[in-house]
């Protein structure tokens, strides 16, 4: 026995035996922890545990346990083997400590991936020309001549091609901009779409403008949304020299005001230009929301311009005519209760609007000038709360009352905004009073509708029951209005 411990081998072989065991039953626990808490540790780990560990110690059993020279040709295979397993786990390790952990902001964040790709290639080819060195005594100088000799030839070569790579990288790493950020290049403005290593992408009015990392490299642009700060947007209109300026000015100003992309408290500015021009300037959130607001902004003064009778690029027709206030009221005698004699009567003395998606109808706070009842479309009430427009409660369709306080003189309490495209009847305060007098259930009606307003005003619980449905259909003044819920 004694012999058999004097063995040179035997506590190699017992080490192996005995420890080949342990080291793999810790790994394995390591790695069910580190997978537990999401570790980037976890794939290292195992790559060590199944890959790396084996194979060391087969080297080790040959090796030192069983004494065989390490000049043989397939113990040389397995030390090979055994060394780039070992490196790939070493540089799996250095990746795991400095990237896998970065966190947002910091350079090894913003890191682009193939820098570290191509600086593992450049690490696993040295390992291996080292690996190579030691295990088979290769002269590797030449190789490294011959690479060398090779890149500066490859870098003459394609030295446009590669310059915008590397710019590309660059930018990449560097992050001036993002995905969806707005970007004013001096000869192009638009939001940018796709960044890779040659170009970038930008969206514009024109079509999507490829332009060079090269060319942004080299040149100066601005980030219109870094930082993200209050941004002004003008845009310019124009009215026929006909319109009275103070008309245009006051309802330029208040469209604008409904803006939504407003900075809180931020009141629109209008300018006048002279021959028809106006500019209305908006002090937005950020620069992200100039052109949904420019957009928006443009297609709600087409309506309200109609309205007010004012020709907005010098034409104040409609694409499609209105309905006459005999066509609105007849359809609507079954709502209003009225009869053919009455739709003749009153016909001249209604009017008829539209309003465009997203437009506000009914402010709060204003006592309502006319009933407005829903021709055509849909419109939505929405509580005004201390943070600004709440959540909308109501959905109101053909035949609801969008103003009942009218006919009481009272303010509105919910501002109302069209859901779709609207078509209301607006009944002057004095109409409403007759058909009041001729129908005194039209008025009690009328006054049930402003309770159950005041009632939908009132504060909301916190947390709705879980078995209420997502929306239902109440009594609106007798019609459909459907509960946003």
């Amino acid at each position: 026995m004694t012999d058999l411990v004097a063995q040179s081998w035997f506590w190699w072989a017992v080490g192996v035996v005995v420890g080949l065991p342990v080291v793999l039953l810790a790994l394995t626990e390591v790695h069910a922890a580190l997978l537990r808490r999401g570790h980037a540790a976890a794939r290292p780990v195992a790559f060590l545990r199944t890959y790396v560990v084996p194979a060391v110690a087969l080297l080790l059993l040959l090796t030192q346990a069983s004494g065989i020279s390490a000049e043989v040709t397939w113990v040389r295979v397995v030390a090979t083997v055994a060394g780039f397993l070992v490196l790939l786990v070493v540089l799996s390790a250095f990746d795991v400590a400095l990237f896998g952990s970065a966190r947002e902001g910091t350079w090894r964040a913003r890191m682009p991936s193939i820098f570290v790709d191509l600086g593992r290639v450049v690490l696993v080819g040295v390992g291996l020309a080292v690996l190579f060195s030691w295990v088979w005594g290769a002269d590797v100088g030449g190789l490294f001549t011959a690479l060398g000799v090779t890149s500066i030839v490859l870098g003459l070569a394609l030295q446009n091609a590669a310059g915008a790579i590397i710019s590309g990288l660059l930018l990449l790493f560097e992050q001036p901009f993002r995905i969806g950020d707005w970007l004013d290049t001096g000869s192009t403005r638009g939001r940018v779409v796709e960044v890779n290593w040659r170009a970038v992408h930008i969206e514009t009015r024109d079509g999507i403008r490829v332009v060079p990392n090269a060319a942004l490299a080299g040149a100066e642009f601005t980030n219109l949304s870094e930082p993200s700060v209050e941004h002004t947007v003008t845009v310019p209109v124009t009215f026929a020299t006909s319109d009275p300026p103070d008309q245009v000015r006051d309802l330029l100003l208040r469209t604008a005001a409904d803006v939504p992309a407003l900075v809180p408290g931020e009141q629109p500015g209008v300018l006048v230009t002279g021959a028809g021009g106006y500019e209305v300037q908006l002090r937005l959130r950020t620069f992200t929301d100039a052109e949904a607001t420019r957009t928006r902004l443009l297609g709600h003064l087409w309506y309200a311009a109609r309205r007010a009778g004012l020709h907005l690029d010098g034409d104040a027709a409609w694409g499609v005519s209105l309905p006459t206030g005999a066509e609105a009221l007849q359809g609507l005698t079954t709502d209003l209760r009225l009869d053919e004699e009455q739709v003749t009567a009153l016909a001249d003395r209604v009017t008829v609007e539209r309003y465009a998606e997203g437009e506000v109808v009914q402010r709060p706070g204003v006592v309502p000038a006319a009933l407005q009842v829903v021709l055509d479309g849909a419109a939505a009430l929405a509580p005004v709360t201390a943070s600004g427009r709440g959540a909308a409660v109501a959905r109101l369709e053909r035949g609801a009352y969008l103003s009942p306080t009218a006919l009481t003189r009272e303010t509105a309490t919910f501002v109302g905004t069209a859901v779709t495209e609207l078509t209301v009847v607006n009944l002057p305060v004095d109409v409403m009073r007759e058909l009041v007098q001729e129908r005194p259930d039209l008025g009690r009606e009328v006054g049930a509708e402003i309770d159950r307003r005041r009632a939908l005003a009132a504060p909301l619980p916190a947390v709705r029951p879980a078995s209420r449905a997502p929306s239902h259909t109440d009594s609106i003044t007798g019609r459909a209005a459907e509960r946003v819920t």
